[in-house]
C-alpha cells in the first residue's frame, strides 16, 4: 500500500460531492502525529538490549476468550529487522525455511533465514520496486513488480504472469494468492506503483486510476488467460483465501484517494473461475477509530489476521476476526502494519512487515496455506 498522504488528483468515481481531499490527508497525518507523540516512558523498547518482556505479553490482546485461542502466555513479539522504508509482501518458503519481504522505496527484497536468523539486506535489488510475494506450490516466487506480476523460475528466468488486462496497462499489482486446486493466480490491482514516485511512478494523468479501474484478476494455470474477477473494492489491496477455499477476501484501501471508500474488507464465495455475492465484510472501526486493512491471512480455523494501521497506539498492529467477521484479538505494535504471513517450521509463526521494521510472535495456530 502506499503512503496515504501523497497527492491525490481530484477526480472521485462518484463525481463532485463536496468531500476536501486535503482535509483527508491532514486527518491521516494528524493520526500518524498522535502515534508519533507517544510519551517514550510508555513505549515499548525493542532494541537489541532491551530487558527481557514479562510474560504474558500484554501487546497480545485477547477481544474474546472464548473465540480467540491463539495467543501463547510464554512467548513475546520479536522485532528481527529494522533499517526499511516501507516494508511490504512477506511471504513463506516452506522448502527453504525462510522468510522473503520488499523494501519498496529502497528497491530490494530481503530473507530472513529461519536456522539463524541471518538476514540478506539485498536478496533482490532492484527489485522493480516489488511489493506482494508469495511462492506457489512448486515452490517458485511469484512477486507484484511495480507494472507486472512475475514468477522466478527454477532455472533463473524470470516468467511475466501478467502485464496487461483488458488491452491496457495493469495500474500497479500489488498481493496475489494461489489456488492449489487448479493453480491459478488471484491479483490485485490498486495501482500505487503508478500514482506516487516514492514507491514507484506517477504518470500524472490527472486521475486516480493510472490505466484502467481498479480490479481483481485471475490468472488461469493452463492458458495464461487474464480475466477480471471483481472490481467492487475502490482500491483493492491484501488479498487471502478461507481456508477451505471457498471465500476470497479483499482488502479495501480506497480511502487514500476516494472519499467514498470505507476500511472494510471486501468477501466473495469462490464459484469455479468466477466471484460471487460480493459484501463488505469486515469494518476496521474501533473504538470510534478506523483504520487501513492493508494485508491478511487466514488460519486454519477460518480465523482472519489483518495488517492495519494509520490510527496510532492501541490499534496500529494486527487485527483478528473470526470466521463470522467479529474482531477477537489484536497484536499491537509500535508502527503500521502493512502485511502478515504465517511461517516456520510448524507454520505457527506471524511474520509482520511494519512500516520499517520485521517482527514476529508464536501463535497457538497455524496458517491455513503455505505461505
Amino acid at each position: 500500500m502506499t503512503n496515504p498522504r501523497h497527492d491525490i488528483a481530484q477526480d472521485s468515481p462518484t463525481g463532485a460531492d463536496g468531500f476536501d481531499r486535503r482535509t483527508l490527508l491532514k486527518g491521516v497525518a494528524g493520526f500518524a502525529a498522535a502515534a508519533a507523540a507517544v510519551s517514550p516512558a510508555l513505549a515499548r523498547d525493542y532494541g537489541p538490549q532491551a530487558e527481557p518482556q514479562r510474560y504474558p505479553d500484554p501487546d497480545i490482546v485477547v477481544i474474546d476468550e472464548k473465540r480467540f485461542k491463539a495467543k501463547v502466555g510464554n512467548t513475546t513479539i520479536k522485532r528481527l529487522f529494522t533499517g526499511c522504508l516501507w516494508a511490504e509482501g512477506p511471504a513463506w518458503n516452506t522448502q527453504g525455511q525462510y522468510l522473503v519481504w520488499s523494501d519498496i522505496p529502497n528497491n530490494r527484497q530481503l530473507r530472513y533465514l529461519d536456522d539463524d536468523g541471518h538476514i540478506s539486506q539485498q536478496f533482490r535489488k532492484p527489485s522493480n520496486e516489488s511489493n506482494g510475494n508469495t511462492f506457489d506450490y512448486e515452490g517458485r516466487q511469484i512477486t507484484a513488480e511495480r507494472t507486472r506480476l512475475v514468477r522466478f523460475e527454477h532455472n533463473g528466468t524470470v516468467t511475466v504472469l501478467a502485464e496487461k488486462a483488458n488491452d491496457k496497462p495493469l495500474n500497479g499489482p500489488n498481493d496475489m494468492v494461489v489456488n492449489p486446486n487448479d493453480k491459478s493466480i488471484w491479483f490485485t490491482d490498486p495501482g500505487y506503483g503508478s500514482i506516487n514516485l516514492y514507491e514507484g511512478q506517477n504518470v500524472r494523468n490527472g486521475s486516480n486510476q493510472p490505466f484502467q479501474k481498479e480490479a481483481v484478476y485471475r490468472v488461469d494455470a493452463q492458458s495464461g488467460a487474464i480475466t477480471k474477477v471483481a472490481d467492487e473494492p475502490f482500491k483493492p489491496n491484501g488479498i487471502a483465501f478461507s481456508q477451505d477455499y471457498k471465500k476470497l477476501y479483499v482488502c479495501d484501501t480506497g480511502i487514500t484517494h476516494y472519499p467514498n471508500a470505507k476500511n472494510v474488507i471486501w468477501q466473495y464465495d469462490i464459484n469455479g473461475d468466477k466471484l460471487a455475492n460480493p459484501k463488505a465484510f469486515i469494518d476496521m472501526t474501533l473504538d470510534g477509530k478506523s483504520g487501513f486493512p492493508d494485508g491478511l491471512r487466514v488460519d486454519i480455523d477460518g480465523n482472519i489476521w489483518v495488517g492495519a494501521g494509520w490510527v496510532g497506539e492501541g490499534y496500529d498492529g494486527v487485527h483478528i476476526f473470526a470466521p463470522d467477521g467479529v474482531r477477537i484479538g489484536q497484536i499491537k505494535l509500535p508502527e503500521i502494519c502493512a502485511n502478515v504471513c504465517f511461517g516456520g517450521k510448524k507454520r505457527n509463526r506471524l511474520f509482520m512487515t511494519a512500516s520499517q521494521s520485521l517482527y514476529a510472535v508464536y501463535v497457538e495456530t497455524q496458517g491455513a496455506h503455505i505461505c
